[in-house]
């Protein structure tokens, strides 16, 4: 095992595909600078900087893909996921069905989201459910750096577009990573604590705020299963409904929005082929329906907390 952080595994996993595959390329928004070391090993041809046109970047990768070479694109911050919403999910997401299958669009997009540094509601905002809504597109959200080197190995050998979502608050954490070729298929989600009251399911930074309240609510003597998506598209579906009909209790955390968000979708999954064996009402803790804030504080309080969460499996568990 090594140690390294989020953003260190994210470096080791594009070497490692690029020195694999030489029709991996990377490009986008200030890749050449911050990689220095991929330029070195790679040549310029291979990592380039491009101007700050996020349409232009994905149209490029998308029109890469289509020719046989596997693209990964960096488009910094989420939120301008909206000028290249028309190469993503008209182009690259649905061209693979209207060719028949005669073309393949094998390209990741790389893009950040989420609180943590304070850069305000243009730059912070959780657009993951837009990209799990649109068909053809795979998503990627992981929490840890062992997941995000093998799942981003993964993505770059999909022969579909993958949005790959790094939370900003997660990029220099650091945790065990396996040495070697250690890529994780796309659509497994991980069981974190395993537990028979309740169920905690959440991805990206949340995870960590669950396994801090199942700590707490396992001293009372509640076992709270933990379960990590890291892919939200395709949603490994059974084990969050494994888990459901165990536990009986169903509580989803995340960072985004509510309405019409992954916890919805969850929800309803639950709802329709878990019914008969839920004890309580499926919950939801999610970010309010608004901007984010560009204050660090309120950033905090705009995030599901562990109190939080501890205290809506508790209310589930021990019902007043």
């Amino acid at each position: 095992m090594l140690q390294m952080t989020v953003n260190d595994a994210v470096s080791a996993a594009l070497a490692e595909e690029m020195r694999r595959d030489p029709t991996v390329l990377v490009f986008g928004e200030g890749v050449a600078t911050k990689r220095r070391d991929l330029v070195e090993e790679f040549g310029a041809a291979r990592v380039r900087n491009t101007p700050l046109a996020e349409g232009i970047i994905a149209g490029t990768a998308a029109g890469a893909a289509a020719t046989g070479l596997r693209p990964v694109v960096d488009l910094l911050f989420a939120p301008f996921l909206t000028y290249a919403m028309d190469e993503i999910v008209n182009s690259a997401g649905k061209l693979r069905f209207l060719s028949g299958g005669q073309f393949a669009f094998p390209m990741v997009v790389l893009a950040q989201t989420g609180a943590g540094w304070g850069v305000g509601a243009q730059h912070n905002h959780n657009v993951e459910a837009w990209f799990v809504h649109s068909p053809g597109v795979k998503v990627v959200m992981p929490s840890t750096p062992a997941d995000f080197k093998g799942l981003l190995k993964s993505a770059i050998r999909d022969d579909n577009p993958v949005l790959f979502f790094t939370d900003l608050a997660l990029g220099y954490t650091d945790g065990p990573v396996p040495e070697g070729d250690t890529a994780i298929p796309l659509g497994q989600a991980a069981v974190l604590r395993e537990g028979n009251d309740v169920t905690l399911v959440s991805y990206a930074k949340t995870v960590d705020g669950c396994l801090q309240a199942a700590g707490r609510l396992a001293e009372a003597g509640i076992g709270a299963e933990v379960i990590d998506l890291r892919t939200l598209k395709p949603l490994d579906t059974d084990t969050i409904l494994r888990s459901v009909r165990k536990t009986g209790r169903l509580v989803v955390v995340h960072e985004a929005a509510g309405p019409c968000g992954l916890g919805a979708e969850i929800a309803a999954l639950a709802a329709e082929h878990a019914f008969a064996h839920l004890r309580a009402p499926v919950l939801r803790l999610t970010g309010p329906d608004a901007p984010a804030a560009a204050s660090f504080p309120l950033e905090q309080a705009f995030v599901p907390q562990p109190d939080a969460i501890e205290a809506a499996a508790r209310r589930l568990v021990t019902p007043s």
